[in-house]
């Protein structure tokens, strides 16, 4: 495991671009705007939340150099009883050769009055434009059984994949997976909440025709209790693969290998430096491949066919975020 790229603002959802660099979805540096009294607020102690435009997207040529895509993206940081933690750009994706990102620190909510959370298709000149309104789609279409301490009226989206002429995106404060078109019409694939209840699903990977989604769970962490739901494109859950703790990003291999990014183990709240990457062979052996990872927050596989994980994503001061990367043996 080494060092690949330093410099990131609190790094998140990260996928290899057509043109070979590495693009990184980045959480920002929050702010200091308050929306409060102009809607409904995050309850203590996680709200009220307040926030800017200092999230942005960065990619990584192969010799680990960043530079900008986009910047002036919506960011928004917890209340201080909390410690300020960041979210802003969770995830992009490529489709038909077009960046797309999954915004997460946006919405009134979050102290960002003007950008709802959403999908955003990024120009080639830097411009962006927003395609598909969650915030108002999550406040439209409620899930059966939301966690009322625990509620974000503009949801935190965690993860999103392409899978054809589309984009599928994981919410884990509602806990629901939804598709997005190219012409930014939203559907609800599944209400996760309804059968699993609050299990806060995080990560989303497409394989031979399954979604694979990943739970963090609540805190305090109990060993070994998040797992891995199959889901048809029908929305229905046809197994379970139990046994993980913290789950935030779940990617298969070419051989069918899952590879498993767990952000905090051996603790009941996050710790840095316990995050592992566990691998779960074809026939279900389990292995862990890395460790030592300090709050990593997503990951995917390069052309080299090496890991890379944004690390020390969540709570870390502005530049102080990575990325590694992770070899793999056969």
């Amino acid at each position: 495991m080494t060092v690949f790229a330093t410099g990131l603002d609190n790094p998140r959802g990260l996928k290899l671009g057509p043109d070979g660099y590495l693009y990184v979805a980045e959480g920002g540096q929050g702010g200091l705007n308050s929306t409060e009294g102009q809607c409904e607020q995050v309850i203590p102690p996680v709200g009220p939340y307040t926030g800017d435009m200092t999230a942005r997207i960065s990619k990584i040529s192969p010799d680990g150099e960043r530079t900008t895509v986009v910047d002036g993206l919506p960011s928004s940081q917890t209340s201080p009883a909390l410690g300020n933690l960041v979210s802003g750009v969770a995830d992009v994706a490529f489709m038909k050769g077009r960046l797309y990102a999954l915004l997460a620190g946006a919405g009134c909510s979050h102290g960002i009055p003007d950008v709802p959370n959403g999908v955003i298709r990024v120009n080639k000149d830097g411009s962006w434009n927003l395609i598909a309104n969650l915030s108002a789609f999550q406040q439209a279409n409620p899930v059966q059984k939301p966690e009322e301490d625990d509620f974000e009226p503009d949801g935190t989206w965690y993860s999103m994949v392409a899978v054809g002429n589309s984009l599928y995106a994981v919410e884990p404060n509602h806990g629901e997976l939804v598709r997005v078109t190219s012409k930014g019409k939203i559907s609800r694939i599944i209400d996760i909440s309804a059968s699993e209840g609050h299990i806060v699903p995080t990560s989303i990977d497409y394989f031979r025709g399954n979604f694979y989604v990943g739970n963090l769970t609540i805190f305090p962490l109990v060993e070994g209790a998040a797992k891995i739901l199959q889901i048809n494109k029908r929305g229905q859950i046809n197994a379970t693969m139990e046994g993980f703790t913290n789950i935030v990003a779940a990617v298969f291999d070419r051989k069918g290998n899952l590879y498993v990014l767990e952000s905090t183990t051996g603790n009941p709240m996050p710790t840095p430096d316990t995050g592992v990457v566990v691998r779960v062979s074809k026939n279900g052996e389990r292995e862990t491949i890395a460790s030592g990872l300090s709050l990593p927050t997503a990951m995917t596989f390069g052309r080299d066919g090496a890991l890379y994980v944004s690390n020390k994503g969540f709570g870390y001061p502005p530049g102080a975020g990575e990325v590694v990367r992770i070899e793999i043996d056969d």
